[in-house]
């Protein structure tokens, strides 16, 4: 450990201070700076005796030798936080706000020793780890104490996940830390944490601070290791829910690994995210907001201001502005305070860099670095923009993670928007505007689950961060995060009677009374009626022209159904795209809507009934009126983020939504999935209950007489679990809801992977009349994306 020495001894302004020494003497005191996990409590050595060297960037100085996790390692974590969840998931809220608390007053006093441990094991300036990463774990874990306090009577019938495996990335790893820790522990949940492999250093000295409060052996564990120990954490058939920062590759990896596992999911992945500049922006403090998009933290940051988009007056000056700016940067060592940029994480990143940037001067575009050199000893690389830049070069597309700019012109708003939107990615984005009236305008339009005005990379714990699209689903932080971590209490009992879609499941329809004698009606031969699909609001044949047979419980045909394929899929997916103005609509419009479709239903209650029953009917008129009642009430949220300024949670539509409907309840079931979507903007493909849909394909009746705009709701009938997973294949298709059975669970689950779409898939049944499990905030939040709009005032 002599090595690690030289850090301090290379620093550019002499030697560290005194009050960095600790930060040597934590590495040491590990038996010589060798570390295990931490499980139950207490250090263990890994199973199979194998460790791995961290490397300090700046001077590729061994740091310390970790523990290389393995199928064993997580197994005994699980199975400690296992045994610890009951334990800790039922002590009061105030004591688990009290531990949350202790913890947060802990990451205070030891704040130097892990910013020091920061910068070495990443490379990140001294700076960015002192006075951003350290005072940001702290506000997490005393926000997320409040939330300990509150979880009962602020999330009333919602219990704990149970035992969580959280995989943490390497450019934040201490903030990572906090931001999924915070939130699992406060809303009662165990941890199994896999640091990255670069950096873990700071996640063990964290499970010191876990100690040291007295945090109960099993509730936090850490499990250090490569990739693979990531793989068994998210296998495992005992973690309840898994939390990913990552690549959009590996999320897509972890997506189909727990495809039909039943596992909660959140995924933070990559992003390519846009930095508007308008031309009446002031562009001194665009140029500083630049160096703090892509700059700060080496542009290893998934939310880097990485594309430049820039109105043509002002294009050329801004160029010039950025360069002289850039010629004053300095990089070096991340322990000297006065140093802007530090050193790549590794060298396989640094290859990554290289390689694309060369990518980017073979396709054309040009070129720009700052005169000075970077230091040779470490991993550095220097502050690079690229101008002249297509909309289509692999630069402007694939996500760098490293500290270059892109830039393209844009004329008019419009334009800018589309550039924008012009990525797979969907995480954050920078609009930069003297007219708030132009910038209000344009954020909700951009594809982005954080919009910052006028600012960038600003985050706090009472504000949800997460992205759209490729950039993943969930939230971390402010209450849209606490959701992640809790379930309905229901959910945590076993299903009683019978399973759904079973015989014993199934109730019994009765034909109703018929015009003429029973003796009569039979020999009679039936009025051929085939129902049609409905696709961008008119009844459509199917592609291929096949039915099928619908067979009610005495043996009677009842109809027939047209059989929905793939044609008809990307037919319905069109017309929901074309009634993307549904999503800008007012809510009182939507609202509006929904009750007519409830009073048109209401007048042909009887005719329905005669299908389902009258309990039925009854419970989806109700629920139309409690989607109507919802519509214009689905409100944001201002946050308290410590700002001069207002974070808006803005309520968006998620976009074009697949549904495959329940089989039992064929209404109640079809309008419990459908109003809620619809009620907030969405646009929806629909495929009914498969064994019982006339009550739906005689529904769409209903909607052609309600003023429903064309294509808003699209309805395909046919084999279920084929058609779900063609809608979950779909990449125009923006979210998933299945509710079926197990194999169609994980088939939907795998095929969304795809496209990374957001997916609400389950095999466990509901009872539909029950509003507790039928109707509510649940289905509001499953149909919404949360967007996180900062607006810094005053002057």
């Amino acid at each position: 450990m002599a090595t690690v020495a030289k850090l301090f001894e290379t620093m550019e302004y002499g030697p560290a201070p005194e009050s960095d020494a600790p930060a040597l003497e934590w590495l040491k005191q590990h038996d010589g700076g060798r570390f295990g996990h931490f499980i139950n409590g207490r250090w263990v050595a890994p199973a199979d005796g194998q460790y791995f060297e961290t490397i300090n960037p700046a001077t590729k100085a061994v740091l310390a030798r970790v523990a290389q996790g393995s199928k064993a390692d997580v197994d005994a974590a699980v199975a400690a936080a296992n045994a610890a969840a009951p334990v800790w998931a039922g002590l009061t809220p105030h004591a688990r706000a009290r531990f949350l608390y202790a913890i947060a007053r802990e990451v205070q006093r030891n704040a130097r020793l892990l910013a020091v441990l920061e910068s070495l094991d990443n490379g990140k300036p001294i700076r960015e780890t002192r006075d951003l990463d350290i005072p940001l774990v702290a506000r997490h874990f005393y926000h997320h104490a409040g939330w300990a306090q509150l979880r009962d009577t602020e999330f009333p019938g919602y219990v704990p996940v149970g035992v969580v495996g959280q995989i943490i990335p390497w450019n934040f790893p201490l903030l990572m830390v906090a931001w999924k820790v915070a939130p699992a522990l406060a809303a009662g949940n165990t941890v199994i944490l896999k640091p990255a492999e670069f950096t873990p250093l700071t996640a063990l000295c964290f499970a010191e601070i876990a100690q040291a409060v007295g945090l109960p052996a099993g509730v936090f564990n850490v499990v250090t290791g490569d990739g693979a120990t990531g793989k068994a954490l998210v296998e495992h058939p005992d973690v309840q829910k898994i939390a990913f920062t990552g690549s959009t590759e590996v999320g897509r990896i972890i997506r189909k690994a727990t495809a039909g596992s039943g596992k909660k999911l959140t995924l933070e992945l990559g992003g390519k995210s846009p930095f508007i500049v308008f031309e009446d922006a002031d562009l001194d403090s665009v140029v500083e907001g630049v160096v703090d998009a892509i700059w700060f933290n080496q542009g290893q940051v998934c939310c880097a201001g990485s594309r430049l988009l820039v109105q043509e007056g002002v294009a050329d000056r801004l160029t010039q502005k950025l360069r002289a700016r850039m010629e004053k940067l300095r990089v070096g060592s991340p322990l000297d305070k006065a140093v802007d940029m530090g050193a790549i994480v590794a060298p396989v990143q640094l290859e990554r860099i290289r390689g694309l940037v060369e990518q980017g001067v073979e396709e054309g575009a040009k070129m720009w670095q700052p005169s000075w050199a970077c230091p040779t000893e470490g991993y550095f690389y220097p502050p690079t923009l690229f101008t002249d830049v297509s909309p289509a070069a692999t630069i402007a597309q694939v996500e760098i993670f490293g500290p270059v700019l892109v830039s393209m012109t844009f004329r008019t708003p419009k334009e800018a928007v589309e550039l924008a939107n012009n990525t797979p990615y969907g995480l954050a984005a920078s609009v930069w505007s003297e007219n708030i009236n132009l910038a209000l305008d344009v954020a909700p339009k951009l594809k982005a689950g954080v919009v910052w005005i006028n600012c960038t990379n600003l985050f706090d714990a009472a504000a949800g961060f997460g992205g759209y699209r490729e950039s993943g689903f969930g939230r971390e932080g402010g209450r849209e995060g606490m959701w992640e971590y809790l379930k309905a209490e229901w959910e945590a009992h076993p299903p009683r009677g019978a399973a759904p879609g079973s015989a014993a499941h199934e109730p019994v329809r009765s034909a109703g009374p018929g015009p003429v004698a029973r003796g009569e009606r039979d020999s009679l031969p039936p009025i051929d009626r085939t129902y049609k699909l409905f696709i961008g609001g008119k009844q459509a044949r199917p592609d291929q022209g096949y039915s099928r047979k619908i067979v009610g419980p005495d043996g009677r045909v009842l109809g027939e159904v047209a059989e929905g394929n793939r044609k008809d899929v990307r037919n319905a997916v069109e017309a929901a795209h074309a009634a993307e103005g549904w999503g800008r609509s007012s809510g009182h419009m939507r609202a509006q809507i929904l009750y007519f479709i409830a009073e048109n239903l209401a007048t042909r209650a009887e005719e329905f009934a005669a299908r389902v029953g009258r309990q039925e009917v009854d419970a989806s008129i109700a629920r139309l009126f409690t989607y109507a009642a919802w519509a214009d009430k689905w409100d944001g949220a201002v946050h308290h983020t410590p700002i001069r300024g207002v974070t808006l949670a803005m309520n968006e539509p998620v976009g074009v939504l697949g549904i495959a409907a329940p089989d039992d309840s064929p209404l109640l079931g079809f309008v419990s999935l459908m109003a809620p979507a619809v009620a907030v903007g969405n646009t929806v493909i629909v495929v009914p209950a498969e064994s019982q849909p006339i009550a739906a394909t005689e529904f769409y009746t209903v909607l052609e007489t309600s003023d429903v705009p064309d294509g808003v709701i699209n309805v395909i009938t046919g084999a279920k679990d084929a058609l779900a997973k063609v809608l979950a294949e779909h990449d125009d298709v923006d979210g998933m809801w299945y509710f079926g059975n197990a194999a169609g669970v994980k088939a939907v689950e795998l095929a969304s992977a795809a496209n990374m779409k957001r997916t609400w898939a389950t095999a466990r049944g509901r009872d539909w009349l029950d509003p507790r499990q039928g109707e509510g905030r649940e289905f509001l939040r499953r149909a919404s994306e949360v967007k996180n709009i900062w607006i810094p005032y005053g002057e």
